[in-house]
């Protein structure tokens, strides 16, 4: 379905059936898009597992708070570069090394 596809922005969410761990992972990680993710879980070491294993930029766990500090962008189509606290100044700047033997 294109609402569990595709980045659908606003009041929405979709809840799809899987077996197990690896099948969840697949599913969500089976869009051309990467910008957010959530897991939910009673096992903690399990929800760190899944949420690493999850091609997006940002992984909440249990509905953890936001976080101004922590980096805001996706991977795939959602984006490319960082966005929020230090993260952003690799995002706005433009890095140059210049090697030199005297």
């Amino acid at each position: 379905m294109e609402v569990a596809r595709e980045e659908i922005f606003g009041p929405a969410i979709t809840a799809v059936p899987f077996k197990d761990e690896a099948e969840a992972i697949a599913l969500a990680n089976d869009s051309e898009y990467g910008l957010y993710g959530y897991v939910w879980t009673r096992d903690s070491p399990r929800g760190l597992r899944v949420a690493r294993a999850l091609r997006t930029g940002t992984v909440q766990i249990n509905g953890s708070p936001m976080n101004p500090d922590a980096p805001f962008g996706g991977y795939k189509q959602s984006g490319i570069g960082r966005d929020g606290g230090r993260w952003a100044l690799g995002t706005y700047s433009e890095l140059k090394y210049i090697g030199w033997t005297a």
